[in-house]
């Protein structure tokens, strides 16, 4: 009895571009996992530099979503042969005299079809909340307070605030699936 030939796994899946509105690796990777974990297909994840035309420290719901709705978008633009483009911002918002922390994410694919998701927020410390309302950005104001370089390519202020325990890379990756979500109940959406 002759069993069939089995196809490599990258036959058995389709493959499919998803193009991310930043070269950040933390970003990048996230959107890897988030996609290789809800769907079948292989997808190849490439980082693109693109302006998300807000401030480099965007403040607030609504600059924060404009900034990762445009980063989805300029990537639709600058890159149309994918299948899917996501943009991910970070922000703060003022609560009261304190600054807390989050991220939006917007997903678009072919179909026109959009998916957004907000991050989990939590509270800045006193010195990094004084930094940022000076005009530093986060990642610099975790840098100087915490005194490393580079901080928002790696844990961020997260990852820094809880000993890495929730590392930026898995905070971004569970709001990427909830953003994916239209995506996954197409019937719904």
């Amino acid at each position: 009895m002759a069993f069939p030939k089995r196809k490599n796994l990258q036959e058995q899946k389709r493959q499919k571009l998803v193009i991310v509105g930043s070269k950040n690796p933390i970003k990048v990777k996230c959107t890897e996992s988030a996609f290789q974990t809800l769907f079948e297909d292989y997808f190849i994840i490439q980082g693109l530099s693109v302006d998300p035309k807000v401030s480099s420290q965007p403040v607030g719901d609504v600059e924060t979503y404009t900034g990762a709705y445009n980063r989805a978008f300029e990537s639709k633009k600058a890159f149309p042969e994918a299948d899917y483009w996501v943009g991910i911002e970070g922000g703060v918002d003022e609560v009261g005299e304190q600054l807390v922390a989050f991220a939006w994410i917007v997903v678009m694919d072919t179909n026109n079809a959009i998916g957004k998701a907000k991050t989990s927020t939590f509270f800045l410390p006193d010195a990094i909340n004084k930094l940022v309302k000076e005009g530093l950005e986060l990642g610099e104001a975790d840098d100087k307070v915490f005194n490393r370089n580079n901080s928002k390519h790696e844990s961020g202020a997260v990852g820094i605030l809880t000993n890495g325990v929730i590392n930026r890379k898995e905070y971004y990756e569970q709001a990427v699936m909830l953003a994916l979500i239209p995506f996954l109940n197409k019937h719904l959406y």
